[in-house]
């Protein structure tokens, strides 16, 4: 019984196979010529039909002149495709009222290489950066510009036009061009903490900081922004605070000298000595010697030891 309803289903599908292909057979002709952009005819180039609704595809090729043609086609609506090397792929809809469809004229135009824009912008961003770091941020900051007028779609350039006017100290204007990155990137780390940093510049000292203890520390690149919040801690006597926040960083740049150092002076801040010698100790053990850092740090070690 089994086998039966298997033979009647091969049946039946054969039936709406044949059906619908019997659907877009007809009396009509359909002719038509392809040419290219300077009017020339286009040999050897592939014409597919198929009528709308219809699974079944006809199919035929162009001669020398560029001239084609496909018989049997019932009345109704047809999609036609051309394709050849080289040629733009074409696709068009006709509609076939009679027998003898007035010839179509289809020009095919040639093929435009796609190109991704990523090598042209990172070849000119490596430009940029180098600019950048010989201290010609105008120059670099027009590169980035060329290249947002030319891809206005690829948003990340408005955070790198932010970071050459923060190099400028020019809060305003970075904070602007920041935004529109960061509307598309909100948990962008880098770009909060370019954020952290311009607030803290523009003296949202309270700001600054609700950015940078939201973070995700095991996902922060830049110490920069961290120290420099811990430093307006320590000159506002919030040394506890800034240790705290300080101990957090270590953990996650533990091979970072200065963070003693700064460590250190938090915890001369909060009265804090002996944590405020060990790390100042630690410090000045691993940190390049004739550093202005270091040599503070050695002065404040005489001073607490003389306690």
């Amino acid at each position: 019984m089994k086998s039966v309803r298997i033979a009647l289903t091969c049946v039946v599908a054969a039936m709406l196979a044949s059906s619908a292909f019997a659907q877009s057979k007809g009396n009509a002709k359909l002719s038509g010529k392809l040419v290219d952009e300077q009017g020339q005819p286009v040999a050897d180039a592939v014409v597919r039909m198929q009528m709308v609704g219809q699974a079944d595809v006809l199919t035929a090729k162009s001669d020398k002149k560029g001239e084609w043609k496909i018989g049997n086609l019932a009345e109704g609506q047809w999609r036609i495709q051309v394709n050849k090397d080289g040629l733009e792929p074409g696709n068009h809809v006709t509609e076939i009222r009679n027998s003898s469809p007035a010839p179509l004229t289809i020009t095919m135009t040639k093929l435009v290489p796609k190109v991704d824009p990523s090598v042209e912008i990172n070849n000119e961003s490596t430009k940029a950066a180098a600019l950048a770091q010989a201290g010609k941020i105008a120059e670099a900051r027009k590169i980035y510009e060329d290249l947002l007028v030319k891809y206005p779609t690829v948003y990340q350039l408005e955070g790198f036009i932010a970071r050459t006017y923060a190099a400028e100290n020019n809060t305003a204007e970075a904070m602007k061009h920041l935004k529109l990155d960061l509307e598309k990137e909100p948990d962008n780390v880098d770009l909060k903490l370019l954020e952290a940093d311009l607030l803290m510049a523009s003296g949202d000292k309270v700001g600054s900081k609700a950015i940078l203890d939201a973070l995700d520390m095991t996902k922060v690149k830049d110490p920069y922004p961290y120290i420099n919040s811990a430093i307006t801690m320590i000159n506002d006597g919030k040394g506890a605070e800034a240790a705290a926040s300080l101990t957090k960083l270590i953990a996650q740049f533990p091979t970072l000298p200065e963070l003693y150092y700064y460590r250190g002076r938090a915890w001369v801040a909060a009265q804090k000595l002996d944590d405020a010698k060990a790390d100042l100790e630690k410090f000045v053990a691993a940190a390049p010697p004739g550093t202005k850092e270091a040599a503070d740090a050695k002065k404040i070690l005489d001073q607490i030891n003389k306690k």
